[in-house]
């Protein structure tokens, strides 16, 4: 069974490279998504609207909504076991295909990168803002590729890698889990006025999280920009020196990787809702940031991704056939 599990997980990563994800296609995100809405509402109602009160609904978000979904999974999974393995199997590499997110997250930021080729700063920045949560309607061509390489080295991590090892090592269900706790993040994980309290549990989950795949991922990033004649060099020195160079403890961890390997410089002050936050530098200011960046950071997530698929998928499968 393990064998079959680690099988559907592989096959999982190579649906992903081929397809992405359809928009046509109902995501498991979406309802996600839809639940932490739901719920944020009605545990606003239930809950005193004081600093605590809020802070007490928000944690019962960030343990319920992640809890549901890897419940559901596991009865689905469960069920389908059932009546037949191979239905099972089925489901399983379906789902484990769905949460998977390299080949979306390139052609999201292609966009931005082409956008940029055909000298269209208003519609890369209006690309890019479907991509970051900070504001996008006022920066410059050089600003505009930065935070694209940096949400794609962020997300290498979210994206792609931390929900591929949580499928390795739990299946479904574990990453169905870590996915709930990462949208909850991305959704509610913010420092302003409407989620300091509300969100702050969910934001500590989803470090917690992530604490061990931004590390793994970050090793993986150095050897992809070995293996694509990038300064690997660099990107050793620049994430010794500068991966904790973050108001998060793990976006540093790939970002310092990219800066390294790429010879520029990112981070550094933006604005999210109104608000200008200060964020220290991370990596070096070689050279300026060029649109081809955006390219080479999607380049470095897919090697990345397949060295741990192989590395590590292709291990533990080997383990799990000789025992």
């Amino acid at each position: 069974m393990i064998q079959l599990s680690i099988c559907s997980v592989l096959l999982g990563v190579l649906l992903d490279f081929c397809f992405g994800d359809p928009h046509w296609m109902p995501h498991p995100v979406v309802w996600m998504g839809k639940g932490i809405s739901f719920g944020e509402k009605k545990l606003r109602q239930c809950f005193p609207k004081t600093e605590r009160g809020t802070f007490i609904a928000g944690i019962f978000l960030a343990v319920l909504l992640p809890l549901i979904s890897f419940g559901i999974s596991s009865l689905v999974l469960w069920i389908a076991y059932r009546i037949s393995v191979w239905l099972w199997f089925l489901i399983h590499t379906f789902w484990s295909y769905q949460i998977l997110a390299a080949r979306c997250l390139a052609t999201e930021s292609s966009k931005v990168y082409r956008a940029l080729q055909a000298n269209n700063l208003p519609l890369a920045r209006k690309q890019l803002s479907w991509l970051v949560g900070r504001e996008t309607k006022d920066l410059s061509v050089e600003e505009v590729t930065k935070a694209c390489v940096e949400t794609v080295a962020e997300n290498t991590s979210d994206g792609e890698i931390a929900p591929l090892f949580y499928l390795l090592i739990g299946g479904v269900p574990l990453s169905f889990f870590y996915k709930a706790v990462n949208t909850l993040d991305s959704m509610v994980g913010y420092r302003n006025e409407t989620y300091e309290y509300f969100g702050k549990a969910s934001a500590k989950l989803d470090d917690i999280c992530n604490w061990i795949p931004a590390r793994l991922s970050a090793w993986f990033l150095i050897a992809a920009s070995f293996l694509l004649s990038l300064d690997g060099k660099g990107a050793l020195r620049i994430y010794f020196r500068d991966r904790r160079k973050h108001l998060s403890p793990n976006s540093a961890q790939t970002e310092s990787v990219a800066a390294g390997a790429m010879s520029i410089q990112l981070g550094g002050t933006h604005i999210y809702f109104g608000n200008i936050v200060e964020k220290p530098t991370i990596g070096d200011a070689i050279r300026a940031a060029k649109a081809e960046d955006i390219q080479t950071a999607n380049k470095m997530l897919f090697v990345a991704s397949i060295l741990f698929a192989v590395v590590v998928g292709g291990g533990m499968l080997l383990v799990a056939i000789i025992l």
